[in-house]
């Protein structure tokens, strides 16, 4: 009978990638990890693991030790789910993740319908850029992840996630207060500066991509994952931005706000859960508040 702990161990190594993440995201030494997958390993009687370089990867055998894994978690976590349904009160933890225009627009006011509702529910909140959220979600790290997709850029679906679609949120083009009266197409700002997210995430891919529609490349003279300060640069006249809606659920600004032509400019809001939790009440209970805050 193979060890239930060691078993997760392997599974979080498939998905960390390497034995110093395992063993801090689970509060271990290094060392210790590697012991115990070495146990896991003379219980197998087959090899699991093999050296790359200065790190580790999985052999064919550890592969079909991770699928099976994997059914076992999720089973427990629907019997975890079903213990849930069938008490008189939710209590315990649930562990959410969100990004920050969705948690600076609605994330505060779902908490406030959902403490109303389940007093002993204790909710945590963590924000967590969206390219890490569903990761995150697979390894357990949360429970419920609030996400994002970028129209013309869809997410891979892994199995084990269920996602329940929760609005569309539009883009805009932000321009400084000193353009209101100008009437201006995208390709007219082609020589301006332009303030984006980061390379590499879907933000940008995206962003990138309307200004190439468009007939230019974007002058990115200003990266960050803080929209705020997308909205400040271009208030200051710094700047200019595609900016979405959620963003002025939370603030104001003197920034010019034009719509975009073509489309649809407009990004999915989902919530996602691993598969064998998604009727757990404190996860119904949570969507339900999410999706009435949104309407």
């Amino acid at each position: 009978m193979y060890d239930l702990h060691r078993l997760r161990l392997l599974r979080e190594l498939k998905s960390r990638g390497t034995l110093a993440a395992v063993a801090k995201a689970l509060s271990y030494s290094p060392s210790s990890v590697s012991q115990q997958l070495s146990q896991l390993e003379a219980e197998a009687g087959v090899p699991l693991l093999e050296h790359v370089g200065r790190g580790v990867r999985l052999t064919a055998h550890a592969e079909i030790l991770v699928g099976h894994t994997d059914a076992i978690m999720q089973r427990l976590e629907q019997a975890h789910t079903d213990l849930a349904r069938a008490s008189a009160e939710v209590v315990g933890t649930l562990r959410v993740a969100a990004f920050q225009t969705a948690a600076l627009a609605f994330v505060p006011d779902a908490l406030t319908a959902l403490r109303a509702q389940l007093p002993r529910l204790r909710v945590h909140v963590r924000h967590i850029e969206a390219e890490l959220a569903l990761p995150a979600l697979l390894a357990r790290e949360f429970d419920l992840v609030i996400a994002e997709e970028y129209p013309g850029n869809a997410l891979p679906r892994p199995e084990g996630i269920e996602r329940r679609d929760l609005c569309q949120d539009p883009f805009r083009l932000a321009l400084p207060p000193q353009d209101s009266r100008r009437r201006l197409e995208l390709a007219d700002l082609a020589e301006r500066p332009w303030v984006m997210e980061p390379e590499g995430t879907a933000a940008r891919q995206w962003a990138v991509a309307v200004c190439r529609a468009a007939g230019f490349e974007p002058d990115v003279c200003f990266e960050s994952t803080d929209i705020l300060f997308h909205v400040h640069l271009v208030e200051q006249g710094h700047a200019v931005a595609l900016v979405p809606d959620l963003v002025w659920r939370s603030t104001t600004t003197a920034a010019v706000l034009r719509a975009l032509p073509g489309g649809p400019h407009a990004r999915t809001l989902f919530t996602a859960a691993r598969a064998g939790t998604q009727a757990h009440p404190a996860v119904v209970a949570c969507r339900d508040a999410l999706a009435a805050t949104v309407r």
